[in-house]
């Protein structure tokens, strides 16, 4: 799969499902990557917090490969980069926040001055073979939020990245309806975009709405509050700054992205006028109706600090009668440890607002209006949805098309479409799939270890010692030790029935060791099914005496 005199489209993250975008446009045999992001772990993955693209297809055409262009500073937007980058030995290309937050991460890893890090001012045009590109500066709830303007021999791309609407930005000047309908006037075929709220029937709403909001709930509150959010979302940063400062509170920071975020916003001129923070200690000293915490771990993260204080296992404490905001979205998937504590604080009788119940948040993704009036001034020939699971990508494509846009395709990750000539269509399909960063190794996500790992949490696992003498018999007592199988009450039972059997397949059992061991392990299984109706995983080690 070498483009041609062509326009190529190429997902490997991010089409089909929310998170780990990572997106490639081919043109006269060269590439290049829009974004590379990762994903949080879920329960499938035991023991992993970070999933990461297969960049299989990229790596094997590296040589074609001209630079990564990253749209904003979101994880999943850039996450990856410090775990692929480095191989891939291409520049990267960013507005200077994004960038401050590309090279601490490089730095982090050691490979600053490995990875030729471009910063791109707002607006500048640039160049990578025969793709030109331009920043185009839109709103969102992180500084220097961009579409990306991108001229090819074969037509122009529009690729919104993640987006919103917003009259009242609180951080950057977006573009103007204007400007984004001179865009279109000059012509585009593609509007790559988007479709995170496409069904959501109302505008996602304005930041200045939710500093409205805070205040009204703050005010209120003789208390110590807590505010949690996207620790990315220096817009809400923002916010909360005037917030504490309209409610004559003092703030206290609690989480190292938090952190981070309001260190590389500081350094390239953002949040410049945000409060002068406390320390925990000062924290905790001053009257409660005193202090606004802002904290990490909204989305139920058990290692951010939300969780640790829930669990009082931090120094910042909360207690009864103390309110905690939720100034965030609840993210699909998320929901089983977001309840988990909630209902920890609740039953520490700490009151709790989300979205729900008062105007504490927005969203940075476009509703249907703000699609509806991007593709009136964008007017595209064709429209891709991408930043989406299925379901969000075939709506946004039906709705479009009954927007009068002329032609869509729902593509998803691995699919290969040609936008130009003759577009759009699929032409074929590359490989795709997932990594997971386990500790400091990356392992296929569905390889030996994880699936190892999913079986014994499942199942449990069993380990059997077995003595075999110079002759070839069994020497010795069996020995068994075991993990997460369901005898509780049964165990010393259990254990001398699991012992016989193993004893009874070795004494059985004739040729090489490999059959004996199979012998053993599948003898000591099933007896763990009679038991328990479980297939635990067996590992069978023979001891030569």
């Amino acid at each position: 799969m070498k483009p041609g005199n062509e326009l190529l489209f190429l997902a490997l993250g991010g089409s089909g499902e929310i998170g780990m975008n990572v997106n490639l446009y081919g043109c006269q045999g060269k590439w290049i990557m829009v974004d590379l992001g990762m994903t949080f772990a879920d329960p499938a993955y035991p023991g992993v917090e970070l999933v990461l693209p297969d960049l299989s297809f990229i790596e094997e055409r590296r040589q074609d490969l001209l630079g990564i262009v990253l749209t904003h500073g979101h994880e999943d937007h850039i996450g990856a980069i410090p775990y692929f980058a480095g191989e891939l030995g291409v520049p990267l290309y960013a507005t200077p926040f994004t960038a401050g937050l590309i090279a601490g991460k490089l730095e982090e890893e050691g490979l600053t001055g490995e990875v030729k890090l471009e910063v791109v001012d707002m607006l500048n045009d640039f160049a990578l073979g025969p793709f030109g590109l331009r920043y185009i500066p839109l709103a969102h709830s992180i500084p220097e939020g961009n579409a990306l303007l991108i001229d090819t021999p074969y037509g122009r791309v529009f690729h919104t990245g993640d987006w919103k609407l917003d009259d009242s930005p609180q951080l950057g000047d977006p573009s103007t309806e204007a400007e984004l309908r001179a865009i279109g006037d000059s012509g585009v075929l593609a509007l790559v975009c988007d479709s995170t709220n496409v069904f959501v029937e109302t505008p996602s709403g304005s930041e200045l709405g939710v500093r409205a909001g805070l205040d009204e709930v703050i005010q209120g509150a003789d208390c110590r509050v807590l505010v949690t959010t996207f620790a990315s979302n220096a817009a809400r940063l923002k916010t909360l700054g005037h917030v504490a400062q309209d409610t004559g509170r003092q703030v206290c920071v609690a989480g190292r992205s938090l952190d981070r975020i309001l260190r590389v916003s500081k350094s390239v001129g953002y949040l410049t006028d945000f409060p002068e923070t406390i320390d925990f200690e000062t924290a905790m000293r001053l009257p409660r109706r005193e202090v606004m915490i802002i904290a990490t771990g909204g989305q139920g993260e058990s290692r951010a600090a939300l969780a640790r204080i829930a669990f009082e296992q931090h120094k910042l404490k909360l207690d009864r009668g103390d309110l905690v905001i939720f100034s965030s979205k609840q993210i699909p998937g998320n929901e089983i440890a977001i309840a988990r504590i909630q209902n920890e604080l609740a039953g520490k009788g700490i009151e709790m607002i989300t979205e729900r119940q008062a105007p504490v948040h927005v969203s940075g993704h476009p509703g249907r209006p703000e699609l509806a009036s991007m593709y009136e001034w964008i007017r595209p020939e064709i429209i891709v949805p991408v930043h989406g699971e299925m379901r969000h990508m075939t709506e946004h494509a039906r709705f479009a098309r009954a927007r009068g846009i002329p032609h869509g395709i729902v593509q998803k990750n691995g699919d290969v479409v040609r936008l130009a000539p003759d577009g759009p269509e699929k032409i074929g399909e590359e490989k795709v799939g997932r990594f997971v960063l386990d500790g400091d190794i990356i392992l296929p996500a569905d390889g030996t270890t994880i699936n190892e790992r999913r079986r014994i949490a499942f199942a449990g696992l069993i380990s059997v010692a077995v003595g075999i003498g110079h002759d070839g018999r069994l020497a010795g007592e069996v020995e068994i030790d075991m993990q997460g199988i369901p005898v509780e009450e049964d165990r010393e039972a259990f254990l001398k029935a699991a012992c016989a059997a193993a004893a009874e397949a070795a004494g059985r059992a004739s040729g090489s060791e490999d059959k004996l061991k199979e012998a053993v392990r599948l003898a000591v299984r099933r007896t763990a099914t009679e038991w328990t109706g479980k297939k635990p995983v067996v590992s069978v080690l023979l001891v030569r005496v």
